[in-house]
């Protein structure tokens, strides 16, 4: 029988596990935010000075601060009230950062056609329901606006994904498996706990009809991959040029 959990449940485990998710957490997030997602996601960014930004599940907040640093004009939701007391504690000096409990999937309290961009980064795998988080945020986008998404690959990080390693031969391989499965899965944080943080797996076909139904144009999809001046500085993410982590797509209203 197939799992099925809410988006309520996952609101709790996130709050149960928000303090230890993001302890490594500096101003750029974690490793990989630095090296794959962060350098995608700004590539795609068009003006950010006195644009209005909405950071659509913006965890503890270091995106939020890096766009207000930038001088965006940013709203920040999540529907994790952990988060956003991390959040909150960790921004002590924007002024252009409004933060707001909200889940994706809803944002009635804020008003049509408001923002100039939206990014979702690493979000719409955390939501039951994906499909009313896109159609939302083409409600929020100005006509013309930009909304950026990255989430994990959805072709390569599966059910029961990971590597195989063969150290006596020196070859490593990435299991694939249940790539048609479509539904919640435990990740693998935290490695302790009995609950763990959950993802919602849909196919790429999925995603895809999802954007286009509700009325998003595909503008550029990026599958991030480690620069050479990150991989100087960062060598263990060699591995990540065998398969890509995350898929980041600009879609247009």
């Amino acid at each position: 029988m197939e799992r099925t959990i809410t988006t309520a449940q996952a609101i709790k485990r996130w709050n149960q596990f928000a303090e230890s998710f993001t302890e490594n957490y500096d101003e750029q997030g974690d490793l990989h935010h630095q090296v794959l997602l962060n350098p995608a996601i700004f590539s795609l960014i068009e003006e950010v000075e006195g644009r209005n930004f909405l950071d659509a599940g913006c965890g503890e907040g270091y995106l939020s601060r890096m766009l207000a640093q930038k001088g965006a004009i940013v709203t920040a939701v999540d529907y994790s009230q952990k988060m956003l007391e991390i959040a909150r504690d960790r921004t002590q000096n924007e002024k252009n950062i409004q933060y707001r409990y909200g889940n994706c999937e809803n944002l009635d309290f804020l008003i049509k056609e408001v923002f100039d961009c939206i990014i979702a980064n690493m979000v719409l795998q955390d939501l039951e329901n994906y499909k009313a988080a896109i159609r939302e945020m083409y409600r929020l986008l100005k006509p013309n606006g930009i909304f950026i998404f990255s989430i994990l690959h959805p072709c390569f990080v599966t059910p029961n994904s990971g590597w195989i390693r063969n150290e006596q031969l020196d070859q490593q391989f990435w299991k694939v498996q249940r790539y048609f499965y479509e539904g919640v899965y435990d990740q693998k944080l935290p490695l302790d706990a009995d609950e763990k943080i959950v993802f919602y797996h849909r196919t790429l076909t999925s995603y895809m009809k999802a954007i286009i139904q509700a009325g998003f144009k595909v503008e550029e999809v990026i599958e991030p991959m480690p620069s050479k001046e990150m991989l100087s500085r960062y060598p263990q993410f060699k591995e990540d040029l065998h398969c890509a982590d995350f898929i980041v797509f600009k879609l247009r209203k």
